[in-house]
């Protein structure tokens, strides 16, 4: 059962969505906080040193989405899956709204609307320009919320999360701490960002030893290394996820939660697919696991989980716990 289903009231919120809200995207040339010879700034790698060697040549573009009433409302940035856009996922934004949640999601430049496909050469590093998508939002995360009536005084900047699907949450697993390994296995850049307090990881890559001759042709950045993630952050992975990108089974999906220090917790839906009931939204091709429950639990879960550790309510992922253990396997539960 939804968490969210014994509390009517919130279901039935009312929501504002804003977009599309055009986000400053940093450049070595024009921050004269950052060093023009390395791409970084004194404290850390910003959205310009992050996108490396591709011209954006494109606006990046945002939808906010907030509960119409409500003060001190923690903010999810969510990063999309590959070829999506912030015009997907609307099953997860519009519940985590409804639940106290200011939503903030960026288009990143491999949707499908930006014709930038497997085979273009900019792809292989459309990855670093995906973090640095987000590090711009939340650089600019004042002038973000700026842009929706009466949202500015209700924010609370000081409960920050990221999310995460499938190339998403390899995204946001950068700002979280994990890193992308060269060949060799040693540790690229350090993509975290202060603002960020915790995660959620939903059915995202795990290591790199296992891809298959097409991932490792044209992903070759698909190589993260979780052992530096100290973030607290929430894995969610599908028992039945078997991805075309590596030869392992739908424990890559976990690789996440196994490999990376504590505090970490791990959701595994025993019958999820790659999206998991259908997390981007209705009836779309990609869903090949179609089941709304599952979406409402994968969307509750995170409420529940980010509640949890961003404001200290622990009441609804206790009772996601209670659901766990009454589910007769369809659902469980690990921490550390």
């Amino acid at each position: 059962m939804p968490l969210l289903a014994s509390v009517p009231q919130a279901l039935n919120r009312r929501l504002i969505a804003v977009k599309p809200i055009t986000v400053p995207t940093t450049s070595p040339a024009t921050d004269p906080a950052i060093d023009p010879s390395t791409g970084s700034s004194p404290a850390r790698n910003v959205s310009g040193g992050i996108e490396g060697d591709i011209e954006r040549g494109l606006d990046l573009q945002v939808k906010v989405t907030a509960p119409l009433e409500g003060a001190n409302l923690p903010v999810i940035v969510f990063s999309h899956g590959n070829a999506w856009s912030m015009d997907g996922y609307e099953p997860l934004v519009d519940r985590w709204a409804a639940a106290g949640f200011v939503v903030i999601q960026p288009t990143h430049l491999d949707s499908r609307r930006r014709r930038i496909g497997f085979d273009d050469p900019r792809f292989a590093t459309i990855w670093r320009v995906r973090i640095a998508d987000l590090h711009a939002v939340l650089d600019h995360l004042d002038d973000i919320v700026d842009q929706v009536p009466g949202l500015p005084e209700r924010v609370d900047a000081g409960r920050i999360a990221v999310v995460g699907h499938s190339w998403g949450g390899q995204s946001a697993g950068a700002l979280l701490g994990a890193r992308v390994l060269d060949a060799d296995g040693t540790p690229g850049e350090d993509f975290t960002h202060p603002s960020v307090k915790a995660g959620v990881l939903i059915a995202t890559t795990g290591t790199g030893d296992t891809l298959t001759p097409f991932a490792l042709e044209h992903l070759p950045f698909m190589r993260p290394g979780y052992s530096t993630m100290a973030t607290p952050a929430l894995v969610i992975a599908g028992g039945k996820d078997q991805s075309a990108m590596s030869t392992r089974g739908p424990d890559w999906f976990s690789d996440a939660y196994t490999f990376s220090p504590a505090p970490k917790r791990l959701l595994t839906i025993t019958d999820g697919e790659h999206t998991l009931g259908g997390l981007a939204g209705e009836a779309v091709k990609e869903t090949s696991d179609e089941d709304p429950a599952r979406v409402a639990l994968v969307a509750d879960a995170v409420a529940a989980y980010l509640l949890d550790v961003l404001s200290g309510d622990a009441t609804a992922w206790q009772d996601l716990q209670q659901q766990a253990a009454a589910s007769s396997g369809a659902f469980g539960i690990q921490s550390k």
